[in-house]
């Protein structure tokens, strides 16, 4: 008996595997040198920069905050296009991985990225990120302000 159905069909699977991988939307971000933080350009109706940290002194505080106010985990920070940035209180992930995939560009200290209408300069003290309207956020292990 034959084996070339057998290594054809496995063939088609793998390829169909890989189209099908290779058919998600990249969603463009960036992280810090340390990768302690990264901020992702999600697209759609409630187009923001979602940043997220690893470690931060803070991060129990903000855990506390959400799971009181939204009975929900902390998640990061937002900053919309036109709107002030936020502590980000979410019950999972913010896009679709099954459709989009994260694409993260290490930003290294004393560059700039810019995406979307988001600015975000890298420091060692930490990252700063605006959108067009003058709003914005900074972000380090030890604190964090919006504005």
């Amino acid at each position: 008996m034959s084996r070339l159905p057998l290594v054809l069909a496995t063939l088609a699977c793998c390829l169909a595997a890989g189209s099908a991988a290779a058919a998600t939307t990249p969603i463009q971000g960036v992280r810090t040198p340390s990768a302690n933080i990264s901020c992702l350009d999600l697209p759609g109706p409630a187009h923001a920069l979602h940043c997220e940290l690893r470690s931060a002194t803070y991060a129990g505080a903000l855990q506390r905050h959400c799971a009181a106010v939204a009975g929900l985990d902390w998640h990061g920070f937002e900053l919309g296009p036109d709107a002030k940035a936020r502590v980000t209180c979410s019950g999972g992930i913010l896009y679709s991985p099954d459709t989009q995939r994260p694409v993260y560009r290490t930003l290294a200290y004393g560059r700039t990225w810019r995406h979307g209408g988001f600015t975000c300069s890298s420091a060692r003290t930490g990252l700063t990120c605006r959108d067009g309207h003058g709003h914005g956020l900074f972000l380090s292990r030890e604190s964090w302000r919006a504005w």
